[in-house]
Formats: structure tokens, sequence, C-alpha cells
């Protein structure tokens, strides 16, 4: 497959069934942009040859979202992209996620300021324009922008978001609030 090209090479995808669960996460080794394919050495766990599914690249600088089926060619799997177009972030789709993470600088007038004491989160979903986590109670404002950090394969992640709304738990110990990606490294 000499004619792949690496927009997304070492990048992290995640893989969900096509009813929005989360199978697996895995390392892409080599992607197709014309042909939208993404190929991995081995078969990433929880999948089988012949399996529908939707992809969550989480590309620097911005994610991009795909479903496809897999394939064994070669000696290879490929995951081909029969459905192929990226979508707009406004009509992005929710995939469910359960990781931490840490916000450790909040950015204000373009310059990042440093948090003395990180604020830990709980990642609820995330798609190809944002992410929504959970957060102790009234953490953060609408229209503030942060640096969170996570770790998603193996693969560290930084995240600049900006928050565009929040809600707040049943007994406020915490708030969730929804963000839209301003960089993805």
């Amino acid at each position: 497959m000499s004619a792949l090209v690496s927009d997304y090479t070492g990048n992290t995808v995640l893989i969900y069934n096509t009813d929005g669960f989360q199978i697996t996460s895995a390392v892409i080794d080599d992607y197709d942009k014309h042909t939208k394919q993404i190929q991995f050495e081995n078969l990433p766990d929880g999948l089988r040859i012949n399996d529908e599914c939707k992809l969550l690249i989480l590309a620097t600088p911005s994610p991009c979202e795909f479903s496809g089926k897999v394939k064994k060619v070669g000696g290879s799997i490929i995951i081909g992209m029969f459905q192929g177009q990226e979508k707009e972030n406004r009509i992005a789709t929710r995939y469910p996620v359960t990781t931490p993470a840490l916000i450790t600088t909040f950015i204000i007038d373009s310059k990042p300021h440093p948090i003395k004491n990180p604020i830990a989160v709980t990642l609820i979903n995330i798609s190809t324009s944002g992410v929504r986590f959970r957060a102790p109670y009234y953490s953060l404002e609408t229209d503030d922008e942060f640096e969170m950090h996570l770790i998603i394969n193996n693969t560290r992640k930084k995240i600049t978001a900006r928050v565009v709304n929040s809600l707040d738990g049943d007994n406020i110990t915490h708030t969730d609030y929804g963000c839209s990606f301003l960089i993805v490294e």
C-alpha cells in the first residue's frame, strides 16, 4: 500500500460499534486520504473481520470521524471508509468515553496562565468538534478557555478548548461542561 499518505499516521483512533459504544482505541499505522482507509499491522482488540464500525481520529490540528468496515488485505488490516465524509463540526456525533484528564492552564487574553492546583475532570463524551466532561462544582464559566491534558491509548494529548455550556449535577457536587475544541495536539 505504498500510495498511503500519512496525514493521520501515529494518531490515536477511538473505535466504536454502530450503536456508539466504544470497542477499543489504537494508534494508526497508516492512512490513505484518497480512498479513506486506515491501515493497522494487527487487528485492534475487540474487532473482527467484516465488523462495521465508527472511528474518531484524534488528529492534530482537528479530529475527524468516519464509518467503515474491517477487512483483511494481504497481511494488513484495513478499515475502509465507505461512508467516508468528514462530518461538519456542528453536526458531529458524540461518542461516550470515560477518561480522566487534568485542566492545567487557563488562557486569558490569548496568554497561558498555569493553574497552581490543576482541576481533575472525567470525560463523558467526545466528538470531532469538542468534549463534554465532569468537574468539581462550578470550576469553570462559559467562555473560559483552557488547556487539558489526557492520555488515550498510551498517547498524551493536549487539548485547548472553550466552555460553551454547563449543567449542574443533581446533588450540586459536580458540573458537566460542554466545550468546543480550539486546538488538539
